[in-house]
């Protein structure tokens, strides 16, 4: 296997902030399991009334295990529609159960889940979530339903979505079962499956309301979505700081995601041929890439260059491997090497996904070693010697070193809660209060704190000694430790600098769901689209595995068929 590329490459805030997804994202790695597992999905229930408001519950059986989604539906005035998290009102709601509900559940959820926060689930619920119309396009798509018409797919590339997600919660949130619930299932035990599982469903769901809805305005003579228009439609998502600390705060689990990705990169990378199919494989993906890419657009200047710079990437690439590229020895590493010279970081990035799409064989196993015991690492080793410790730390945090705290463009911002909706926020530490709330989310200069102490000390003291005295080091000598057992742990950026970019932390979590359609509304928050192209549950079993790729979107469906 060729090595892995390094962390001091990879693990920078502006490369992460260029992530696509590959094979190993979550959403596609939960289809194929479904898929492959023999999974059966179906709607057991609606009793949604003329009005569009009322339940609907969609079940998923496989692998002995059973799981539900409660779907609420609301009728929501326009004006109370908000993607703020503040937001006290959705246009529906949801609750992912393990099990059947009875008609308790129904009742018991009907009376909770839609206050979302504000409510009390159980430790029978896995997932809890709301998500509100994109009023244009799915008035426009109930409209010409109702006509008898299909909608125009012009609009449908346009939006990608009849409803977008303001929150999808789990992992013991508000309530709900904590992720141990599901730890040791099979195909659920893995980072944000059953979440990735809720937004499946509410795809469905979201579907069925808007053909039901159709069919309440237009009757008999009202028309159901063509397969291939209604498989163009995911769901889209707003996302904004609450994701952000996430990878700071669960940094195993961010080892973890990337190490897979890497050592799937590694592992193609070493091969030292592309037969033919895999030249074709990748060529179609490549195409369907440049499809889907082509529509992509974005109101942030930042993101709407690298768009431009994207696209003038894949035709390079595409005339690359037009030349022959892929028949030369050790191919891929070629490849790559070359994307590094002569690609922008998204070019080079997209390359790097590209690549694996021909080799499920050799890297879909990694899928499963993207989970993390994020206790294993959590004790101390308080017998190191002072030496040792200031050797990793000089190593493996020279970037935080750096830094220079002494100005204020260094630490310009600080992260807080907010105390109305205890959500992550970052505040300007030279203009607005707050300050003294600040989140142990200062990595950079914690470590140039640490530093510092250690010059003068006696370098044969134990870190123990250390502690002693100087116990606010805790959290930094514990990162610096783990570090040379993950070294994929940390971002490699000061995350209180004046010009860090919170969107690239959401951008890389991202698309390690699987998400598409990046579209930063400023440097804090983004839209973005999912399951676009992929299969409902009902044709999940129909379509062949992976036919939707990881880009989405009518052009890219049309160019697969």
């Amino acid at each position: 296997m060729s090595a892995l590329r390094p962390p001091d490459q990879v693990m920078r805030l502006a490369r992460m902030g260029a992530s696509h997804p590959t094979r190993l994202s979550f959403m596609r790695v939960l289809l194929r399991g479904l898929k492959r597992g023999g999974w059966q999905a179906e709607r057991t229930e609606w009793a949604v009334d003329e009005t569009g408001v009322g339940h609907a519950v969609y079940r998923v059986k496989g692998q002995g295990q059973c799981y539900s989604l409660v779907a609420f539906a609301h009728d929501l005035p326009d004006h109370l529609r908000s993607d703020r998290v503040i937001a006290e009102a959705w246009d529906t709601t949801f609750a992912l159960m393990d099990g059947q509900p009875e008609a308790a559940d129904i009742e018991r959820l009907a009376g909770n889940v839609p206050k979302q926060e504000a409510g009390r689930v159980s430790d029978r619920e896995l997932v809890l979530s709301r998500a509100n119309r994109s009023g244009r396009l799915w008035d426009h798509v109930v409209s010409r339903l109702a006509e008898g018409r299909q909608p125009d797919p012009a609009q449908i590339d346009e939006v990608g979505y009849l409803m977008r997600t303001t929150a999808v919660y789990g992992s013991g949130k508000f309530g709900a079962a904590d992720h141990d619930a599901v730890a040791g299932r099979a195909l659920m035990d893995g980072p944000f499956r059953v979440e990735m599982l809720a937004v499946w469903l509410i795809r469905a769901f979201v579907a069925d309301l808007a053909e039901h809805m159709a069919a309440v305005r237009g009757g008999d003579r009202a028309a159901r979505l063509d397969p291939d228009l209604r498989r163009t439609l995911g769901i889209g998502n707003a996302t904004g700081l609450g994701m952000a600390p996430f990878l700071v705060n669960h940094p195993d689990l961010l080892n973890n995601w990337i190490a897979a990705r890497e050592t799937a990169i590694a592992r193609v990378r070493a091969l030292g041929h592309a037969p033919p199919e895999a030249q074709d494989a990748f060529a179609a993906a490549l195409a369907m890439a440049r499809e889907a890419v082509s529509g992509w657009r974005s109101t942030d200047p930042v993101q709407a260059a690298s768009w431009d710079a994207l696209r003038r990437d894949l035709a390079r690439l595409s005339h690359r491997v037009a030349e022959g590229a892929l028949s030369e020895p050790n191919p891929w590493d070629a490849l790559l090497r070359w994307s590094e010279a002569a690609l922008s970081l998204e070019g080079q990035e997209i390359c790097a996904a590209l690549i694996l799409e021909p080799h499920g064989n050799l890297v879909d196993d990694l899928a499963e070693t993207m989970g993390a015991d994020e206790l294993s690492g959590f004790r101390i080793d308080g017998a190191m010697r002072l030496d040792a410790l200031g050797k990793l730390l000089r190593e493996g945090f020279s970037w935080a070193l750096e830094a220079d705290f002494a100005q204020d463009d260094a630490q310009a911002r600080f992260w807080y809660v907010s105390e109305a909706k205890l959500e992550p926020r970052l505040g300007e530490r030279y203009a607005e209060p707050g300050a003294e709330l600040e989140q142990p989310l200062d990595i950079a200069r914690a470590a140039v704190a640490l530093h510092a102490d250690l010059d003068g000390q006696d370098p044969q003291a134990t870190v123990a000694d250390l502690l002693l005295g100087r116990p606010e080091h805790r959290r930094t000598v514990r990162r610096v430790q783990r570090l040379a057992r993950a070294p994929y742990r940390e971002i490699r950026d000061n995350l209180l600098a004046a010009d860090m970019r919170p969107v690239d932390m959401l951008r890389c979590k991202l698309a390690f769901f699987g998400a598409t359609n990046f579209d930063p509304r400023s440097d804090r928050w983004m839209r973005i689209t999912m399951y676009r192209g992929a299969p409902y549950p009902d044709e999940l079993h129909e379509r062949p595995e992976d036919a939707w790729l990881h880009h989405g979107g009518a052009a890219t469906l049309r160019a697969a068929e």
